[in-house]
């Protein structure tokens, strides 16, 4: 890190910042709270519209349902805060349901213009960078985090769970709580060069030399099993594996149930 970053405070939390899954049990404040979904709401928003909602799971019970539902990771039962991060439009739909927009619309003669696949993306970029200022708020408090993007699966389960409706989805969950032990212990993860990250004017493809330099003395954590290389491992460890034909389903789901046109708002 050169001396500018040193100087400042941001940069420096945003550099050390490590995923947490092993968590002192002391709950946090609620002013520790408070503060991160202060942090989450400040965060940029299309048209400042908020498409976004959050829920804090406290009930333990719930919490041990969601440990088991999002791929068996036993650190979310433990973690002392639990923020799902919803793409949320259904809460403009009610006001303009109540705003009587369907009956301007017909007394216009035009067509009723329902949330479709594009309002889905915005409010999961919405929900996304309020989750991601919700991490770096608890940073800076020293509190530890880590995304959870299996709450995508098991979609049924979820929206009975929350009682989400069509136009609400969890785009993602973030474990909370102070580091068990020395979190500078950690080994910070490497990134892939800048090179193959950032490019100008132009998107870049890669080659085979390119990949080769990319993963050169970068530890990705994979661990060669039944496989001839690290991009076969991947794919049937990550890409290929059972929770991912799982998230691609419950997502299916979501998309069709979001898109339907039955006139429902």
């Amino acid at each position: 890190m050169n001396e500018t970053k040193k100087m400042n405070q941001t940069l420096e939390i945003i550099e050390k910042r490590r995923t947490i899954r092993a968590y002192n049990p002391t709950p946090l404040t609620p002013e520790e709270i408070n503060t991160i979904i202060h942090g989450a709401m400040r965060a940029p928003t299309a048209g400042n519209m908020m498409f976004y909602s959050i829920i804090q799971v406290n009930d333990q019970k719930m919490k041990d349902k969601l440990a088991l539902t999002c791929d068996n990771q036993p650190h979310i039962a433990k973690a002392p805060l639990v923020l799902i991060f919803l793409a949320d439009v259904q809460r403009w739909w009610d006001y303009l349901q109540l705003s009587m927009v369907p009956d301007l619309c017909e007394e216009r003669g035009i067509d009723l213009e329902t949330p479709q696949e594009s309002d889905l993306l915005m409010a999961c970029c919405d929900a996304l960078i309020a989750a991601q200022n919700a991490v770096i708020t608890a940073e800076s408090l020293g509190i530890g985090s880590c995304y959870i993007g299996d709450i995508m699966e098991n979609i049924e389960i979820h929206r009975e769970m929350f009682n989400l409706p069509k136009w609400v989805f969890p785009i993602t969950m973030v474990c909370f709580g102070y580091p068990k032990g020395d979190k500078e212990k950690i080994p910070l993860k490497e990134r892939f060069p800048k090179k193959f990250i950032h490019f100008i004017d132009n998107y870049n493809r890669l080659n085979k030399e390119d990949f080769t330099e990319m993963f050169h003395n970068v530890n990705r954590d994979f661990n060669i099993k039944f496989a001839k290389n690290l991009g076969q491992q991947f794919y049937f460890g990550k890409l290929g594996a059972d929770f991912s034909k799982e998230m691609r389903r419950s997502v299916k789901i979501a998309i069709k149930d979001w898109i339907a046109k039955n006139g429902d708002l």
